[in-house]
C-alpha cells in the first residue's frame, strides 16, 4: 500500500511540475505591475509623494484567490518600473482592510504630523466579517491610518472607525481629496446604488453633504470604487465623477462608468444622467486616480474582471494593473467626453522600432519589425486616411489569434479573443467585445499597447478605450493588418517595448 501511495504522490508531483512549467510565469506581464505571488485586486491609496509613486492594492498573501484583504504596497519613480514593498496594512479586530485612498496632509489638519514631517493618511473601509454574519447591515465603516516615514510604516488611528455605518450594506471605498475653496476634505463614498459625499476639516470627523446617482447611469450591479476630481476644458473647470460597477459592464461583468458635471463642495450636479463608460473592454475595473499629482490626472485600474478573476490560469500570482493613463476632456459636437491616453512615462521602455507612411492595405500586410519581436511586447500608433474597415491580427505559430479592429457598418471598434489561446477556464471569456466609435472625424487614429497577456486600445485620442487580457500558448509575436474593402494607412509607428520588471 505504501508503495502505491508513494507512486501516486510521485505521479502527482510530476504532473504538478509539468503544469507549473506550462502555465506560470509565461503569462507574467512585463511592464504592468503584478505581485510576485498571491492574489491582488483593486488599486488603493495611489499617491505621489517626494518623487515617488505609491501604489497600494487589495492583497491576500495566503493564496491566489480572494481572501481576507490586506493593503499590499509597491513604489515607482515612473509608474512603469515598480518595486514591491512589505504589506502596509493588515486585518485587525475591526475587520479586513478593504479599498480606499491616501492623501498627503500637507497642512497637518489631522494633527498626525511631527517634527515638520508631512503625514500621509490612508482612508479605507474596514469590513467586519463577524458583523456581516449577523446581517446587521453595519459591517462596513471607514477608518484611517497614518505614516510619518513616507509610507514605509503605518499606524492605525486609535479612534477608528472615523465614519460609522448608518445601516447601508455596501458602504465602502472612500476616495478623499482636499477642496481648497472651502478648506475641507471631501470623501466620495460608494453607498450601494449611489454615491454619498462627506466632508471633514481634519480627516477624523465627517459630516454628510449630499447624495448622487440613484437615478443616473448604469445600475446593473453595486456601485463601487468612486473618484471625484476636477479637469479643465477650454479654460473651464469640469468635475469628473468615476463610479465602478459590478456586474453590469458593457461587455459583461465589472466595469467603470463616469459622469461630468459641477461640484460646489456640497453637491455634484451632472450635465447628463446617461451612461458613459470609462473603458469598454472587459478588464479595467476599480480604476481611480493618483492623488497629489498637480495638474496631471493619472488613472490606473485592476486589469481583470470579477467574471473570471479567481480562475485565470496564472501562477503563483493572480492579476495585474493597467498602465497609467492621463485623463483629459474632448467635445464631440455639443457632448463632452472623458479621454484617456497612455501616460508619457511609457516612453521610458521604448526600444527599437520603425515608421512607415502611405500603406495601401487590403490583403494582409506584415507590421512586425524586420528582425522580428519574439516577446510580443510593442506599442503601435496608426493613422488611417479614411474611417474604413480594418483588422489588426496578433498571432503566433501555434494558431492563436487576437483580433483588433474597426467595423464601419456598426461604427464599432472591437477586440476578439475567441481564438486567443487558453479560454476554457470561464464560459464567457473567449468572446468578441465591442465599443462605439464616438469621434466624428473622417480619419482614425489609434494606439495599441501590447504586453504578454494584455492589450490596451486607445482610439481617437482616447475617446474610445478598450482593455482586454488574454492567455496565448506562446507570445503573439506576429502582427499584420488587413481590410476587406481596402484602406489607406497614412502612417504607422511601431516600437518594441522593453520589460520593466526586476
Amino acid at each position: 500500500m505504501r508503495k502505491t501511495i508513494t507512486s501516486i504522490l510521485a505521479a502527482a508531483l510530476l504532473t504538478s511540475f509539468a503544469n507549473a512549467q506550462d502555465t506560470p510565469e509565461k503569462y507574467r506581464p512585463q511592464f504592468h505591475f503584478s505581485p510576485k505571488a498571491h492574489w491582488m485586486n483593486d488599486p488603493n491609496g495611489m499617491l505621489f509623494h517626494n518623487g515617488t509613486y505609491h501604489l497600494f492594492y487589495q492583497y491576500y498573501p495566503e493564496a491566489k484567490i480572494w481572501g481576507p484583504m490586506h493593503w499590499g504596497h509597491a513604489t515607482s519613480k515612473d509608474m512603469v518600473h515598480w518595486k514591491e514593498q512589505p504589506i502596509a496594512l493588515y486585518p485587525d479586530s475591526l475587520g479586513y482592510i478593504f479599498s480606499g485612498s491616501a492623501v498627503a496632509d500637507v497642512n497637518n489638519t489631522s494633527g498626525f504630523g511631527k517634527d515638520g514631517k508631512t503625514p500621509l493618511v490612508a482612508i479605507f473601509t474596514h469590513h467586519n466579517p463577524v458583523l456581516e454574519k449577523q446581517k446587521t447591515g453595519r459591517h462596513e465603516y471607514q477608518s484611517i491610518a497614518y505614516s510619518l516615514d513616507d509610507g514605509v510604516t503605518w499606524t492605525k488611528y486609535s479612534g477608528n472607525p472615523v465614519l460609522p455605518n448608518p445601516g447601508i450594506t455596501d458602504f465602502r471605498d472612500p476616495k478623499v481629496r482636499w477642496y481648497e475653496p472651502q478648506k475641507k476634505w471631501i470623501m466620495t463614498l460608494a453607498t450601494k446604488d449611489r454615491i454619498t459625499f462627506y466632508s471633514s476639516p481634519d480627516l477624523k470627523s465627517w459630516s454628510k453633504e449630499s447624495e448622487f446617482g440613484s437615478d443616473a447611469g448604469a445600475h446593473g450591479g453595486v456601485w463601487e470604487c468612486p473618484d471625484l476630481l476636477p479637469l479643465t476644458h477650454e479654460g473651464k473647470q469640469v468635475w469628473l465623477l468615476i463610479v465602478n460597477i459590478n456586474p453590469g459592464g458593457p461587455n459583461k461583468g465589472s466595469a467603470g462608468q463616469y459622469f461630468l458635471g459641477d461640484f460646489d463642495g456640497k453637491t455634484f450636479t451632472a450635465y447628463s444622467k446617461e451612461t458613459k463608460w470609462l473603458d469598454w473592454g472587459a478588464d479595467n475595473y476599480a480604476a481611480v486616480t493618483f492623488s497629489n499629482t498637480g495638474n496631471r490626472s493619472l488613472l490606473m485600474g485592476w486589469m481583470s474582471n470579477w467574471q473570471y478573476a479567481n480562475q485565470v490560469p496564472t501562477d503563483p500570482w493572480r492579476s495585474a494593473n493597467t498602465i497609467s493613463r492621463e485623463l483629459g476632456l474632448k467635445a464631440v459636437g455639443k457632448e463632452l467626453y472623458l479621454t484617456s491616453v497612455p501616460a508619457s512615462e511609457l516612453e521610458n521602455i521604448k526600444g527599437e522600432g520603425y515608421s512607415k507612411k502611405n500603406l495601401t492595405v487590403k490583403a494582409p500586410v506584415d507590421l512586425a519589425p524586420k528582425g522580428g519581436n519574439a516577446s510580443g511586447l510593442f506599442r503601435l500608433d496608426l493613422k488611417t486616411a479614411t474611417a474604413g474597415d480594418f483588422e489588426l491580427v496578433l498571432s503566433n505559430k501555434t494558431g492563436n489569434e487576437l483580433l483588433i479592429g474597426y467595423d464601419k457598418v456598426s461604427n464599432q471598434y472591437y477586440i476578439d479573443r475567441s481564438k486567443s489561446g487558453k479560454i476554457d477556464f470561464e464560459a464567457g471569456f473567449g468572446q468578441k467585445h465591442t465599443a462605439p466609435r464616438l469621434s466624428k472625424e473622417g480619419k482614425i487614429a489609434l494606439t495599441l499597447v501590447a504586453d504578454v497577456a494584455s492589450v490596451e486600445l486607445f482610439a481617437d485620442g482616447g475617446l474610445t478605450v478598450m482593455t482586454d487580457i488574454f492567455f496565448a500558448d506562446t507570445p503573439l509575436s506576429d502582427l499584420s493588418i488587413k481590410s476587406v474593402k481596402g484602406i489607406q494607412v497614412e502612417e504607422v509607428q511601431y516600437h518594441v517595448l522593453k520589460p520593466s520588471i526586476e
